[in-house]
């Protein structure tokens, strides 16, 4: 099979903002549209040069009903069409599983995945019941019952942590460690006025009105991070009474978009900010841990993800995770011995945020720029998603040097 390769700054990302904040008002479909249209004509990038695109989505919108075919129609592609994904807080790494397996049985030359969602104002759903009395409907809020409860584990996402803490024996303290190292990483990206940040985001970023006429807010950053210290982080009692993980010591529900190109390898050269950087999609892994130990399963993704690209973790020269817990990071390094200081530089989705369907891609983003700064070599990425799964993904960055 064919490889598949991600021209050099062929991805973008907005900032993220916070739950009820900057971009709450945004349909987010529409949003990522209006997005992707502005970052192609700046690569001077045709929409209907691609053979396919992959809409990754998990939170219901008006009209989203339609997907992939919507969106292209809205970014000047309306022969363009494509499947939606929704598969939780791993969408990002199925799209790019979807795309690379197209890609790679050359069914198609080049795939537009797009990736989005809006936790803001989520959906309230309701469901027939005729059995109910008066046939009162059942409801459903999309993001907070879900939140609340796996259907099957019976748990809320937050006692997977804390079922985790318990078995490996991780403390509250060894977690706010951890959240004071990544508040101190992801200052490298926000240092020299966003440096790291620029090289995949516009900033400062414009947010468009509802009807995408003005400019509703401008933002400088991601919106929603705020400073702590031990003395804070010390001040805070656990979620879950007698549990171990605090409101820092977990992620917080944000809103924003994010998109990748992935092609063939003459194809990302021509598309590429700079041919001289090359990116190939070296290897990807699902897994599924023990019900209701959800902050373990990317130590079982990554493996397989290294499997499949033929390599051991000690060849990989920078991890990115998505860790809506703490305890994430550290049970991936109990278990494989690396050092938790050696991962996630430049920040992670424990500080900037979740918007869920984006996530996972604005991490493998940053993860293909630090391998850049760094001249090249392989980078994994890993993150956690409902139903005590996970999906891992392994980039190689050529010698850039």
């Amino acid at each position: 099979m064919a490889d598949s390769y991600i021209p050099y700054g062929g991805y973008w990302s907005t900032p993220f903002a916070k739950w009820q904040g900057a971009l709450s008002h945004l349909n987010s479909v529409e949003f990522a549209a209006h997005v992707a249209r502005a970052e192609l004509e700046d690569r001077d990038i045709e929409a209907t040069s691609f053979d396919t695109a992959i809409l990754g989505i998990t939170i219901p919108q008006p009209k989203s009903f339609y997907g992939t075919p919507w969106l292209t129609a809205m970014i000047g592609a309306d022969r363009l069409t494509g499947p939606t994904v929704s598969q939780a807080c791993a969408t990002s790494a199925r799209c790019l599983q979807n795309a690379r397996c197209e890609i790679s049985s050359r069914t198609v030359d080049s795939a537009l995945v797009v990736t989005t969602d809006r936790t803001s104002n989520g959906p309230t759903l309701s469901f027939p019941n005729p059995s109910a009395p008066g046939a009162q409907p059942a409801s459903e809020h999309w993001i907070i019952d879900n939140f609340s409860r796996d259907p099957y584990a019976e748990l809320a996402m937050v006692e997977t942590a804390e079922n985790v803490a318990r078995r490996w024996q991780i403390t509250t303290a060894e977690q706010h460690d951890v959240v004071l190292l990544r508040h101190e990483q992801y200052g490298q990206a926000t240092a020299d006025d966003s440096a790291f940040h620029k090289r995949y985001i516009r900033l400062p970023f414009e947010v468009p009105d509802r009807r995408f006429r003005k400019t509703a807010a401008v933002l400088n950053g991601d919106e929603g991070i705020y400073p702590t210290t031990p003395e804070k982080l010390a001040s805070l009692r656990p979620v879950i009474a007698e549990g171990t993980v605090t409101f820092a010591g977990q992620t917080h529900p944000a809103d924003g978009n994010t998109a990748m190109i992935v092609t063939t390898r003459d194809r990302a050269r021509e598309m590429s900010r700079d041919p001289g950087i090359e990116i190939r999609v070296a290897g990807l892994g699902e897994a599924r841990t023990e019900k209701g130990y959800m902050p373990h399963a990317p130590v079982l993704a990554s493996q397989k993800a290294l499997d499949d690209a033929g390599i051991a973790l000690d060849d990989v020269s920078a991890i990115k995770t998505h860790n809506p817990f703490a305890v994430n990071d550290i049970v991936f390094c109990r278990e494989t011995g690396h050092d938790i200081e050696r991962m996630n530089n430049f920040g992670c989705s424990l500080i900037w945020g979740h918007p869920q369907g984006p996530t996972g891609l604005r991490a493998m983003c940053e993860l293909i720029e630090e391998l850049v700064l760094l001249g090249g070599g392989y980078g994994l990425f890993n993150g956690c998603a409902a139903g005590d799964s996970a999906m891992a993904a392994i980039f190689h960055v050529n010698d850039v040097a």
